[in-house]
């Protein structure tokens, strides 16, 4: 399976990741309130996302997410779209991403360009798409061939993109962690991370094993990294050091800022959180984390703070 971090693994031993796409979208004033959330924008006003994610090129990520997390085929559907129309955003969150990429790379003369960063197309929880923050419970009461239906039609829109890998993230149980690792076989050139939301320091946010969610990804060729994401960052090492002793593959984290969120008023409570990532990120390194970046309510001010604790 090709590797797309071995470049930025070689040069400088680690790989940033961008940070927080929704809320960022949010703090810059866009209205998210609704069940598309992020995904919405891709209708209403991609230049905005396409905006942020120069910022966190800029910041010194070397991996951008897609605007897809919350982007599903049903919940489209529900704002008159047709499946032929949702793979024309499943593509448009990655040409976004891409435009993003060359016009960071033009900024510098071809002497000096740094690597090619690149593009990890999002592929959120089942939950996401309920809108009822199932996506922090794992409670969905379907069956494994439920989820790899469901799950289908994004892999296959995000797999003819120029994505360079997927970002199946914010996994909340074993069930969907399943249910991607046998919908990702059917894409068999795709390489991909596999990331999980935990609720404390040893189990997913269903209260199922890290560990054994751990040991599906290290079952896969496709899943080239492991670890953890949208989890309160007091929580990391512990989750690192118990996800390295299960697997061979490289681990990643991507924390939120530790704030609450309130499913009803669908928000992050405020002042709950860290107030900086860079001194937690190079512990996170030393439990073996080796893509660092971060979720919810992180910045491109947080991410270039990370970078500048690895240059």
């Amino acid at each position: 399976m090709h590797h797309p971090f071995a470049p930025f693994l070689e040069t400088k031993g680690i790989v940033i990741i961008d940070g927080a796409l929704a809320t960022e979208l949010e703090r810059r004033g866009a209205d998210l309130g609704d069940a598309l959330w992020s995904a919405r924008l891709l209708v209403d006003a991609p230049e905005l996302i396409r905006a942020v994610h120069l910022d966190y090129l800029r910041a010194g990520a070397d991996v951008l997410i897609t605007a897809s997390y919350q982007a599903s085929v049903a919940g489209f559907r529900r704002r008159g779209l047709d499946e032929a129309q949702v793979a024309d955003l499943f593509r448009l969150s990655v040409r976004l991403a891409a435009e993003a990429v060359e016009e960071y790379l033009a900024a510098f003369p071809s002497e000096e360009r740094p690597l090619r960063p690149l593009i990890a197309g999002s592929i959120g929880p089942y939950g996401a798409y309920l809108a009822d923050g199932s996506e922090y419970r794992g409670d969905y009461g379907l069956s494994v061939d439920a989820l790899v239906a469901w799950h289908r039609p994004r892999m296959a829109a995000l797999a003819q993109t120029e994505a360079d890998l997927l970002a199946c993230e914010t996994i909340p149980c074993l069930a969907e962690a399943e249910a991607l690792v046998q919908a990702l076989a059917e894409f068999p050139t795709m390489p991909a991370w596999l990331s999980f939301s935990c609720r404390d320091g040893a189990t997913l946010a269903s209260g199922e094993s890290l560990q054994a969610a751990v040991r599906l990804a290290e079952a896969s060729e496709q899943i080239v990294a492991v670890g953890v994401n949208c989890t309160a960052p007091r929580y990391v090492e512990s989750l690192l050091i118990a996800a390295q002793s299960v697997t061979h593959k490289l681990l990643l984290c991507y924390p939120n800022r530790g704030e609450t969120w309130d499913a009803v008023a669908r928000g992050w409570v405020e002042d709950t959180g860290v107030i900086e990532l860079a001194a937690p990120a190079q512990s996170w390194y030393a439990a073996g984390a080796r893509l660092i970046g971060g979720c919810c309510r992180t910045t491109p001010a947080d991410i270039a703070a990370i970078a500048q604790a690895f240059a």
